[in-house]
Order: C-alpha cells, then sequence, then structure tokens
C-alpha cells in the first residue's frame, strides 16, 4: 500500500510488550507496533512548482509518520484478531493521507474539500451563480456564516473511527476466502503530533500513570455499560429481536404464574426502575442478561463493541447478533505537550485478561515497583513492566487451581499488555 513506510520502532524508544499467559491452548490474543508514514495524496497542485518546505519527508514525498500500538482481543476464534493486526494501521494511514497537508496548516480545516486534498475556503463573491441562483435572499445569507468549528484533533478522531468501519467491512467481505472466524475487541493507541489517540471498541482498558496519578484513557464497552443503546436499538427495530426476547430489563426472569402482577422494570429511556404491569410478552427472555462479567446480549457475547462477529447467530436460531454490535471506537485524547514527563511516566495498554484480576491501583502500584528497580537509561524496564503484571495477574499453579498473591483466581483468559514510556530517555522528542 503506497501510503505506508515503516521503520523499526525499537530503534526510537524501547516499549515493553508481553502477549499471552500461556494457559490457553490456543491463543487468540494479537498485537501489533509500527511506525507508520501516511504520503499525501496525489493532486493537480503536485504537478506546480512548490515553494513549501516543509513536511518532506520519506524520500522527498510529503507527510508525516504516526507511532502505533494496538491490542486485538479474538473470541470464536482468532481469524478477526490476526487480519485487524495486520491490516487496522494500513486503515488508519489512508484515512489520514487526505487530512497531510490540513494538519500541518495552522489555519481551521476547510469545510469541503475542492479537487486538492487542501483546499482553500473560497470566498463567497468569488462563488459562479448558476442559473437557478442568481439573486440570494437576504435572510438567507447569515446561514452561511454559522459554521461549526473543526479543530484538527477531531479530524484525526474522525480518520480513526471511520478506519476501524473499514477495517470491519473489509473482514466481512474477506471472511469466506480467508476463513476469518469470530471476532476482537480493538484497543489502538496512535501518536501523532505531539497527541496521543486511544481508541477502544471491547473490554481491552488503557490507563496512564503520571507521577503516580492514574488517568483512565478507555472504558468498557459490555452489555451493561450500552444497556440504553442496545434496548434503543431494539425499541426501534422489534425484528431485530426475532419474536424470542424482550428489550426491556427486569431484575430477574420473569416466571409464566407471575403474570398480573407488577414487578420491577426499565427500557431505554430509563436509569432508574419503576414497576410495570407484567403481559405475556415480558416473559420472553431479556436482551441483556446477567451482572458484571456474566452479562450477556441475547445470552451470547458479553462485549458489544469490536471488529467482525459478522457471522454470530443466537444459539439454535437464525437470529443476527451483529446489529446490536459496534465497530466504532471511543477515542480518547491525551496532549504529551501539555505536561512533563519523567522516564517512569507510562501508557498500560491491557487486554481483559489483565483488568479482570487486577485493577489500576494495582497496575500503577506495579508499574512504579518495577521501574524504581531499573536505572532510568536501561531499554529492558518497561518489558519488564510489561513482564510482571502478566505473571501477577496470571497466578501460580497450585492444587486449587491458578492462584494469586492474594490466593483469588488468576485470569483463565490471555494477557497481553504493552508498557509505553512518555517521557525520559528515548522519548519521542
Amino acid at each position: 500500500m503506497r501510503c505506508c513506510g515503516r521503520k523499526s520502532l525499537y530503534t526510537l524508544f524501547p516499549p515493553g510488550r508481553v502477549i499471552n499467559a500461556g494457559k490457553s491452548q490456543h491463543n487468540e490474543d494479537q498485537a501489533c507496533c509500527e511506525v507508520v508514514f501516511v504520503e499525501r495524496r496525489p493532486s493537480s497542485r503536485d504537478r506546480l512548482p512548490s515553494r513549501e518546505g516543509g513536511g518532506e519527508l520519506d524520500g522527498g514525498k510529503k507527510g508525516f509518520y504516526f507511532y502505533y500500538w494496538a491490542l486485538f482481543d479474538g473470541h470464536a476464534g482468532s481469524g478477526a484478531a490476526v487480519m485487524a493486526s495486520k491490516k487496522l494501521h494500513l486503515h488508519i494511514c489512508e484515512q489520514l493521507r487526505d487530512l497531510v497537508d490540513i494538519l500541518q496548516d495552522p489555519c481551521p480545516p476547510p469545510i469541503c474539500l475542492v479537487h486538492d486534498a487542501r483546499a482553500s475556503p473560497v470566498e463567497p463573491s468569488q462563488v459562479p451563480l448558476t442559473e437557478d441562483n442568481r439573486e440570494v435572499p437576504n435572510d438567507a445569507v447569515p446561514r452561511f456564516h454559522l459554521e461549526k468549528a473543526v479543530s484538527h484533533e477531531s479530524l484525526v478522531i474522525g480518520a480513526i473511527e471511520n478506519a476501524f468501519k473499514h477495517m470491519d467491512d473489509q473482514i466481512e467481505r474477506e471472511r469466506a476466502s480467508q476463513r476469518l472466524s469470530g471476532g476482537c475487541c480493538a484497543l489502538a493507541a496512535v501518536y501523532l503530533m505531539g497527541k496521543f489517540y486511544v481508541a477502544n471498541a471491547g473490554d481491552s482498558r488503557a490507563i496512564i500513570i503520571r507521577n503516580g496519578e492514574i488517568i483512565p484513557m478507555s472504558r468498557e464497552f459490555t452489555p451493561e455499560t450500552e444497556r440504553q443503546r442496545l434496548q434503543f436499538l431494539a425499541f426501534l427495530r422489534p425484528e431485530l429481536l426475532g419474536k424470542e426476547f424482550t428489550h426491556l430489563e427486569f431484575p430477574r426472569r420473569i416466571q409464566p404464574k407471575e403474570l398480573g402482577k407488577k414487578m420491577l422494570y426499565r427500557d431505554q429511556n430509563m436509569n432508574g426502575w419503576a414497576y410495570k404491569k407484567i403481559e405475556e410478552d415480558d416473559l420472553k427472555f431479556p436482551l441483556i442478561y446477567g451482572e458484571g462479567k456474566k452479562a450477556r446480549v441475547m445470552a451470547t457475547i458479553g462485549v458489544t463493541r469490536g471488529l467482525g462477529d459478522h457471522d454470530l447467530r443466537v444459539f439454535s436460531s437464525n437470529i443476527h447478533i451483529k446489529p446490536f454490535l459496534s465497530c466504532f471506537p471511543e477515542v480518547r485524547v491525551y496532549d504529551l505537550t501539555q505536561y512533563e514527563h519523567c522516564p517512569d511516566d507510562v501508557l498500560v495498554l491491557g487486554t481483559d485478561g489483565l483488568w479482570d484480576v487486577t485493577n489500576d491501583k494495582e497496575v500503577a502500584g506495579v508499574v512504579m515497583e518495577v521501574l524504581t528497580s531499573y536505572e532510568p537509561n536501561d531499554p529492558c524496564r518497561y518489558t519488564m513492566v510489561a513482564q510482571e503484571l502478566v505473571v501477577r495477574s496470571r497466578g501460580v499453579l497450585k492444587e486449587r487451581g491458578w492462584r494469586l498473591a492474594n490466593d483469588k483466581l488468576g485470569s483463565g483468559d490471555d494477557i497481553s499488555v504493552f508498557v509505553i514510556p512518555l517521557g525520559g530517555p528515548g522519548n519521542y522528542t
């Protein structure tokens, strides 16, 4: 793909990466770590002599680099995770190609791109009048001055969001020919022009640890956290429920003998609970059932965002679950230039195998403990942090199974971790 060139990331700085706890027979976690060159899309202006010297990299090509890390937690097979680990950064690159000039220009982004990737805004007086529009009513003129302010940051967010959608579309197109099984949660971090963009679709998570402070950079997307979105879709399109499910939520399954009684419920508009008279339709299985890690959509899947799952159906039925699953990530931004960072400040990315048994405070404690035992310029220190996080979450095999230091059960899932330094020796500057 011509938009992307690569360098070895480890020649610039060494992040720590450890994949898989080694318990599962087939590892469904995948990871990717790249430095990607985004080349500006060719335009008619490229044939003209250029007086601009900035932005020419990679053998005279005009563009910029971004740094990229991503974890893909596969389920029901590793096919989707493997493809996403090889392709998602290329989709991000492709989406950024139209923005090469725009992102390097301090002026506000143009509302429309005309011919060139970076078109200058056209003055209203220079717009030719068409046959049907030779005069503009006075009361219509102010409308054209009511434009939303769009930031460069929001363009990058939009590019990443669209890249996830294109990645999901590619998995759908090629799932049969490439034998892509299952789906995957996706957590990606992009460093571009002084900012980290952390995109999450699923139940993997990321945190920044800065001077001992914990800064969440993502949140989990599960049947419980997205209950109202799922219920609202089911309310608007009841045919998706296949006459077997109800969009309403109840504290427990309703028994036929309880018809006519009043029971607690909540719908897509409610955060609290109220009572309603139980009717025949309420006996159907709830769209969302269970609590915490046991909560499921249509009694099948425990995550509500991710890539793939195009063939996922309710057991022993023809009801597709994909309409309720979103491939779009939530993107959070961290401006690295706003703070002075030391070598112990890091971004931690982890699949749910880590977070299921280790909370944010415990992760921060391990980070501080391990980093202080190594010299700030030791290139292995971040890898050792990642390794220690995996080992502690995995536990030790005892007579009663894998146990943590506190004797609780260790993680039974694959565990993948990135530990990315934010400052000190080997930083981005």
